[in-house]
């Protein structure tokens, strides 16, 4: 494969996981409970509000290691 070639392929890669965030950032408002989990620490004083989405993170990790979990074996199987 070429150095051209390469960087083609590294520059779609670059625009299809632009395009996953931005997509997740369009639809991530749509989703009222994310970042209000049972667990996600609010701390409210004068005038400063801190988020710390603890249990958020934990529900988005979880979640994003069984995608990648299952395209590994999807791809080490054979495909469709």
């Amino acid at each position: 494969m070429s150095t051209l070639q390469s960087l083609g392929w590294m520059l779609m890669l670059l625009g299809a996981m632009l395009v996953l965030v931005g997509v997740a950032l369009v639809i991530t408002p749509k989703v009222p409970w994310l970042g209000r989990l049972p667990g996600d620490i609010v701390i409210e004083r004068d005038g400063v509000r801190i988020y710390i989405p603890i249990v958020t993170c934990l529900l988005l990790s979880v979640l994003l290691s069984l995608a990648l979990w299952v395209i590994q074996w999807w791809t080490r199987r054979g495909g469709p």
